[in-house]
């Protein structure tokens, strides 16, 4: 998960001040990035790419730049159908892209509107010919003037009006009638920035103190948790207090539940499956002393990952590398007393902190994931002790990945008993979107034990 102390926080001051003569730099290369993201690659691992280049252009192109790779594909949908009437014929991809980029900042920024439509000319002429920026010129003039009608035909069609896509809406409907639109609106706010204070360091009220400290206001997050901050405004991760000494974490509010309802006990041996990049893993270890934990994922990168946050918070675990659901590469026969399962899903619950998510899944995917959990659960349960718990976890708003998977897993496995959740954040099983929490699934399962 996008840790949010690096989120871009459109409409931000970074496009209103600072350096507009290179307003035309960042909208180029964020609509390469957004072509490259739409084409199939994730925003994180295009951003990653292009890190070097953007920083080389100076901290002020690089902000502006990420603000509008966040904010146009938030805003996707309805950008397209605010465009749509004014393009006459089809464009080049690169074209219709910076065309959004100088949208979105004309409807959702303050940047200075001449600014925008005069660096997107000099952008567009750039990126392809000379000829083409008068037609991006007239295209944002267009914009400009008609606007309200614009909106007004963008709000008839479901993608113009939520900006994700139909299928996406549909399913929502089916799965959350009473929450969808709700959960859909969620989707195109900023993220809440919540921190996990390391309670072995220091209690969340002296924690907050520091922050006051530090010119850095917070709020406690009151959902039953003993941990979870809430910062009002985010600021990179080394403004934070004790961040580098493991006092604090990153993380939201619903992926802290985790280890309160895992409910390990000092001494028990524990299993986090699909441990990258780290949060819950940690979090288990600082809640629970004693613990024999393995952490487990099949990609070797994001597995540094978690080393690195254990190495920061001063915490131990046993890391391996390998696909959970194949027992014979890494179970060597010891049962566990828990097992964290934080599944593979199409993260539908987190798409505010990952706006990319929604563009890049398919409506095949729910199913497709779906179908890798319950291999997943099938093959963990076999090494659950009789008595013991397996907490299963998905940051999707599916039902396929919710419900459907606790149908399909007490059918299969008649010795698994449903345990219920409950508390301030849940409704049901999930923990729905709001200013405090990303959206997840949580079931919990005791094994019996005869």
């Amino acid at each position: 998960m996008r840790d949010p102390m690096t989120e871009s926080r459109e409409g931000s001051d970074s496009q209103a001040d600072g350096d507009a003569s290179r307003l035309d730099l960042a909208q180029a290369r964020a609509a390469g990035i957004l072509l490259d993201v739409l084409g199939g690659r994730s925003l994180d691992a295009v951003l990653t790419q292009h890190d070097a280049e953007l920083v080389a252009l100076g901290r002020h192109v690089r902000a502006v730049c990420r603000d509008l790779c966040f904010g146009v594909l938030r805003h996707h949908g309805r950008l397209k159908a605010l465009l749509r009437p004014l393009l006459k014929k089809e464009t080049q991809p690169i074209v219709g892209i910076l065309l959004e980029v100088g949208a979105y900042q004309l409807v959702h920024t303050r940047t200075a509107p001449h600014a925008v439509v005069d660096h997107a000319v000099r952008a567009a002429s750039a990126l392809t010919h000379p000829a083409v920026g008068g037609f991006v010129n007239a295209v944002l003039r267009s914009l400009q003037r008609t606007l309200p009608e614009l909106e007004r035909a963008a709000d008839a069609t479901p993608e113009g009006r939520f900006s994700h896509p139909e299928w996406w809406i549909r399913r929502l409907r089916r799965d959350h009638p009473a929450a969808w639109r709700d959960i859909l609106l969620a989707g195109q706010q900023h993220p809440p920035f919540t921190l996990r204070v390391n309670l072995r360091r220091q209690s969340r009220t002296a924690y907050l103190e520091r922050l006051a400290a530090a010119g850095l206001a917070a709020e406690v997050v009151n959902d039953g948790q003993a941990a979870a901050i809430r910062l009002l405004t985010p600021c990179p991760v080394e403004r934070l207090p004790g961040f580098a000494d493991g006092c604090v974490s990153v993380q939201d509010a619903s992926a802290q539940l985790a280890a309160t309802l895992l409910n390990a006990q000092a001494g028990q041996r524990v299993l986090d499956a699909c441990a990258a990049p780290g949060g819950k893993t940690a979090h288990l270890l600082e809640h629970t002393d004693g613990l024999d934990l393995v952490a487990l994922d099949h990609d070797a990168q994001r597995l540094n990952r978690v080393e690195q946050t254990l190495q920061r918070l001063g915490l131990q675990a046993t890391l391996r590398r390998a696909d959970a659901a194949d027992l014979d590469a890494w179970w060597d026969g010891r049962p566990f007393d828990r097992i964290l399962l934080d599944a593979p899903c199409t993260g539908s619950g987190v798409t505010r902190r990952h706006p990319d998510i929604r563009w890049l899944r398919h409506s095949s995917d729910p199913a497709r994931l779906a179908a890798t959990q319950r291999a997943l659960g099938a093959a963990l349960w076999r090494t659950l002790k009789p008595g013991g718990t397996l907490l299963y976890v998905t940051c999707s708003l599916f039902a396929e990945e919710g419900p459907g998977f606790v149908q399909t897993f007490l059918a299969d496995h008649p010795d698994a008993l449903p345990i219920p959740l409950s508390g301030p954040a849940f409704t049901d099983a999930w923990v729905l979107p709001d200013e405090l929490h990303d959206g997840f699934f949580y079931a919990r399962f005791d094994r019996r034990a005869s």
